[in-house]
């Protein structure tokens, strides 16, 4: 009997395929086919956006199709501490982003990545900004800090002078970053270039917000691991005349999201449509120009590059290269990425905020999974690091002094072991290759 001849995507997959084998990456044909006519599908569907009735989710089709709604009820959870509530003239859709809205691609996630839009009425900009001020404050202070949670950080404002806050010299035009007991506060005080005393207060902030986020470390709900979350928000004015304009200036794509709630349609159609008809070439750009700088420059990290080239890759088409590099993020070493941004959590921790016993099970885990997945100097490296730190928890030595460093230090030969194995199975791949160095041919 004769076999029907393959089509020309059919060919370039098999090339792939074969050479995904030859640098030990395991690529499924059949599933790779099937997720290939899947998102060819999505992408010439009517409606770019749909909504999952069963369970009330909806995003653009084909960030759907990376989302596994197995994991909704546990996100679901941790967005009830970092999101906005709506309030009187505030109306708010929030959604997953990142690797937290691919859980079907990323095995293993580093992060709970939040995304926000918040839409506030008013009067004027400054009325809008005022209340923005207020509702950001007032969520800061009631999740500052509960059972498996505290707040770490708060980006809200724009610096309008220069300025020295402790040993960092801060430029016009710079994201005020407040801690925890400085929104408490609502001030905090900083030197002018000049050398002159001056306090930036929450009032000061309101002035221009610019680029805002809330930041938590948290125990993962139904897991025992300890885990950051944030959420980065996207504000708008609307006018008395209905015009909707953003506060930072950019009405931020959608393409990478997964709205948590079929009751925020009516808020997400109203702001997505003022969205730049250029948006997606725009979102692609500034996706690459992040790719090349983690590829090209002085401090390369080849894992967040392969993230932002999975989306890249199936927003322009070439969705036989987002299928193998999808398939990077399945694969044991990959598991090292999510220990990094753990190890990253546990920095941020402070004392009495998780249980001893979640921080010990967390710990065995990691260890477990460093064993599993390294071998050689640099595992013995890594072991003995958490091994030091579970004895500190276990309280067997004193740990104020030596917590960070030794984080610092194990995390430090994660992420060149998690940067290796990106960077030779990137550019292992000739298109993939060719891509990064043409990439790096149009630097500056």
């Amino acid at each position: 009997m004769e076999t029907e001849p393959r089509s020309k995507a059919q060919e370039e997959l098999a090339q792939i395929i074969e050479s995904a084998r030859a640098l030990g990456v395991e690529m499924d044909e059949q599933e790779a086919i099937q997720w290939l006519t899947a998102v060819a599908a999505a992408q010439g569907g009517a409606a770019e956006v749909v909504v999952d009735a069963a369970s009330g989710m909806y995003g653009h089709r084909v960030a759907l199709l990376d989302f596994d709604p197995a994991d909704l009820e546990r996100l679901r959870r941790v967005a009830a501490i970092v999101e906005i509530p709506d309030r009187p003239n505030v109306e708010t859709a929030i959604a997953l982003s990142g690797s937290s809205a691919q859980s079907r691609v990323q095995t293993f996630p580093g992060d709970f990545d939040y995304f926000e839009r918040v839409n506030i009425k008013a009067a004027t900009r400054e009325e809008a900004c005022r209340i923005l001020g207020e509702v950001i404050r007032e969520k800061a202070l009631s999740r500052l800090r509960g059972p498996g949670y505290q707040l770490t950080e708060v980006r809200f404002g724009t610096y309008q002078h220069a300025v020295i806050k402790g040993d960092e010299r801060i430029s016009i035009g710079g994201s005020i970053c407040w801690a925890p007991a400085e929104v408490e506060d609502g001030r905090f005080d900083v030197l002018t270039s000049d050398g002159q005393p001056m306090t930036i207060g929450w009032d000061y902030a309101c002035r221009d917000p610019g680029w805002c986020k809330l930041d938590w470390v948290l125990v993962d709900p139904g897991r025992a691991r300890v885990v950051k979350a944030s959420n980065m928000l996207d504000v708008t004015w609307e006018a008395p005349d209905g015009s909707v304009t953003p506060l930072d200036g950019f009405i931020d794509p959608y393409f990478q999201e997964v709205y948590l709630e079929a009751e925020s349609i009516p808020l997400f159609t109203k702001i997505i449509k003022n969205l730049n008809p250029q948006a997606l070439q725009k979102y692609v750009a500034d996706l690459e120009n992040e790719v090349r700088k983690y590829t090209h420059g002085a401090h390369a990290n080849f894992g967040k590059a392969a993230k932002r080239m999975y989306n890249i890759f199936r927003l322009t088409g070439r969705y036989e290269e987002a299928a193998y590099v999808r398939e990077l993020f399945d694969e044991p070493a990959a598991l090292l990425y999510q220990v990094g941004a753990l190890m990253d959590g546990l920095q941020d921790l402070r004392e009495g905020a998780v249980d001893t016993d979640t921080l010990l099970i967390h710990l065995e885990d990691l260890i477990r999974s460093v064993i599993e997945t390294c071998d050689g100097p640099r595992e013995s490296k890594i072991v003995m690091a958490l091994l030091r730190l579970r004895d500190m928890v276990m309280g067997r030595r004193e740990r104020a002094t030596e917590w960070v460093p030794l984080l610092l230090a194990a995390q430090e030969e994660i992420n060149a072991l998690v940067n290796e194995y990106f960077e030779a199975r990137l550019r292992g791949l000739p298109q993939i290759d060719a891509y990064l160095d043409a990439l790096g041919e149009g630097e500056g």
